[in-house]
């Protein structure tokens, strides 16, 4: 039963990870920006996927409403998708984006038609979630010759290995500081406790050969009353 309490705990450990990563780590979508706008949108419980407030936000109890800018897409396989552009500041996640206003500019000025489309590259983090209407928050824009334009995720690479790193540099930490004074301290702790246990078995067997001597000494009276 505690293996499978283990093994669950380490699955739901990892899709954590996993979907931590893949929300917050960017990713490239090949697109054909169709259209540029801002809309007032109330932010709710949906508030963790937003960026923070600015000083120009209206509050309404537990809700809020912001101005958002949107740019609306389509990827080469005729499949729609909504991006967000909000500054990220020095919050979470760290992509110090402040340049929202160029951002959008620069995609109303490369909005195309199906008849002449013009494919870009848009760099994002993010899902889109419509029963949530959550939205992938858009951090850059590249033209690109072509929809089957690629790259190579050099910064998700570096970033994983550098985190891979550092969990191995921390696990060979904690193995040392274990095998120094955790292993010892039980250690210790162990003889100690069976040093306790062989003087309780020590006393149990006197106690025990005391009272043996005892009846046996009682039972003297009586073998001695029969004469």
């Amino acid at each position: 039963m505690w293996g499978y309490v283990k093994w669950t705990f380490r699955v739901v450990v990892v899709l954590l990870l996993v979907a931590f990563f893949h929300y917050t780590l960017p990713q490239h979508d090949v697109v054909r920006i169709t259209r540029t706008f801002n809309q007032l949108t109330t932010i709710g419980s949906n508030r963790l996927f937003y960026a923070s407030p600015d000083s120009g936000t209206v509050a309404s109890g537990v809700d809020e409403k912001r101005d958002i800018r949107f740019i609306d897409s389509v990827r080469p396989n005729g499949k729609v998708v909504v991006y967000r552009n909000e500054d990220t500041g020095w919050i979470w996640p760290p992509y110090f984006k402040y340049d929202s206003a160029n951002l959008q500019a620069q995609a109303s000025n490369m909005t195309s038609t199906e008849a002449s489309p013009k494919w870009v590259m848009v760099t994002h983090y993010g899902w889109r979630m419509p029963i949530f209407s959550i939205y992938p928050n858009a951090v850059a824009i590249k033209p690109v010759s072509g929809p089957d334009a690629t790259v190579f995720p050099w910064v998700n690479v570096i970033i994983l290995i550098a985190l891979l790193l550092i969990a191995l540099m921390i696990r060979r930490m904690w193995l040392q500081f274990r095998e120094r004074t955790i292993d010892p301290a039980l250690q210790d702790a162990r003889e100690a406790w069976d040093d306790v246990e062989t003087r309780t078995d020590a006393a149990s067997d006197r106690a025990r050969g005391t009272w043996g001597r005892f009846k046996r000494w009682l039972g003297s009276f009586g073998s001695r009353s029969r004469f």
